[in-house]
């Protein structure tokens, strides 16, 4: 099985931006947890700030990838165009956020991407990774 995970804007910071909200951990440390977690399965890794980028990944693996998992960041609450890559491709992508978007302020409650996506996954912190591909394997076994 093969998972594409895309990180979104300023998650490049994870460890250093708000450690309050987002944790200590970096995402590549956690990354090697995944990987012994999943050993059986190919989990590739990329992250941008830039939305066009995330929009030519999700296309490049949309169709040969056996699920995405995706935390758009900040483009969760805005792009249109994120949500019609995802709608493009056939490859079932999952929705995660670190946090409880529905805890914070106001416009992180609605996400213009998650009536595109397989399922959403937030609040658990990084181990909303680790349930997105438990979700994913689920889904190529049914």
């Amino acid at each position: 099985m093969k998972i594409q995970i895309i990180n979104g804007p300023n998650l490049n910071l994870l460890s250093i931006r708000e450690p309050d909200i987002y944790g200590v951990a970096t995402f590549e440390d956690y990354l090697k947890e995944l990987r012994i977690k999943f050993s059986d399965t190919e989990i590739h890794y990329y992250q941008s700030n830039v939305e066009g980028e995330i929009i030519n990944r999700i296309h490049q693996t949309g169709f040969s990838f056996d699920g995405i998992v995706l935390n758009a960041g900040a483009y969760t609450h805005t792009s249109v165009a994120i949500h019609d890559a995802i709608k493009s491709v056939e490859t079932p992508v999952v929705e995660v956020h670190i946090s409880n978007v529905y805890a914070r302020e106001q416009f992180r409650r609605q996400s213009l991407l998650a009536a595109a996506c397989k399922g959403v996954i937030a609040g658990f912190g990084m181990d909303s990774y680790r349930l997105a591909i438990e979700a994913l394997k689920q889904l190529k076994v049914s």
